[in-house]
This record gives structure tokens, sequence and C-alpha cells, in this order.
């Protein structure tokens, strides 16, 4: 009887042990529970032309995976080549975070984007150039853009200045504005 008890205060001892060391893990790892999430990858960019082109997305990861239909219309990076790591960086994420930002109405009417004395500078496909500077205020940039080339008393120009959003400026005469919908 004395052999039959000292099993079973084996199996309790052993027993308390993995309930002491499961309630210490839980203490120190806390309720890290792993919940799957799908990141969305929505490409706004292109690097590269033709059965080289690489799509970039809005966080300037490079999405080396995705092929991309010929006749998609992503704005032109400045770049002849992919980066060597997962994502662009410097000025040219930069441009991917404006870019990112255009409203759906105006992104067909974005040729490409680079990274002038002002800053961030982007093209329209009518040669029109909207001067960004930062990517710090892009929404209300882009908004400011559409408004000034929504204005009816504006039938050409070349360039939009939205350095100051509140205050946009325009300059020039050489280019048709995109078509308003």
């Amino acid at each position: 009887m004395r052999r039959l008890f000292r099993g079973f205060y084996r199996w309790v001892i052993v027993i308390l042990a993995v309930i002491v060391v499961a309630f210490a893990a839980q203490k120190f790892v806390g309720d890290k529970t792993v919940e799957p999430h799908l990141v969305s990858s929505e490409p706004v960019a292109v690097i590269g032309s033709g059965s080289e082109a690489v799509a970039v997305a809005d966080d300037g990861t490079v999405l080396t995976w995705l092929t991309l239909p010929e006749d998609v219309n992503l704005p032109q990076l400045p770049l002849s080549s992919a980066p060597k790591g997962p994502r662009v960086e410097g000025s040219v994420l930069e441009q991917v975070r404006v870019l990112a930002a255009a409203p759906p109405a105006l992104r067909r009417y974005v040729a490409g984007s680079h990274f002038g004395e002002s800053g961030v500078d982007v093209e329209l496909t009518s040669g029109i150039e909207l001067i960004f500077g930062s990517a710090g205020d892009a929404g209300r940039k882009w908004r400011a853009a559409a408004a000034v080339l929504a204005d009816p008393s504006i039938t050409a120009l070349d360039y939009v200045n939205l350095l100051a959003p509140g205050r946009p400026t325009v300059g020039g005469s050489g280019h048709t504005l995109p078509p308003v919908e």
C-alpha cells in the first residue's frame, strides 16, 4: 500500500510541476496568440519596363512575385532595375508615398515621378508637372492639385506647385489639362 501511495504522490508532484510551469510560461509570455492577417500589397508604381517591369507597393515593398499584365498603367519610377533589398528607400520611397496617395480619378493620368531640387515631382501624361516637395501631407496636396486641374478658368499650364497645399500656384500654358470626369 505504501508503494501505491508513493507512486500516486510522484504523479501528483509531476502534475503540479506541469501546472506551475504552464502558469509561469503564461505569466512571462502573456497571451501572445498569433493571428494570421493578410497584408494587401496593391501596386502603385513600376520599376523598369516590359517583361522586366517590377511593381512597387504603397509601403515601398518591391513586389517581385507579382506578374504584371502587359496593359498595366502604373506610374514609372526613375530606376532602371529593382533594388537588391525588399524595399525601395530614400527619395524613391518618398516618390512611392506620393504616388500611393493619388486619388483614383487622377491615377490614370500619372505618368511617373522623379526627385528634383524641391523634392518629389510628379509628371502627368499631358506633361504637366506637379511639384510636391516632401511626401508629407500628400493627400492634401493631391486634393489641391485636383482642385486646380478641375478649375474651369484654367485651360492649360506647365506646373502646379503644391509645396503649400493651401495656396497652390500654377505657371505656364504649354500643356492641356486632363479631361474632367
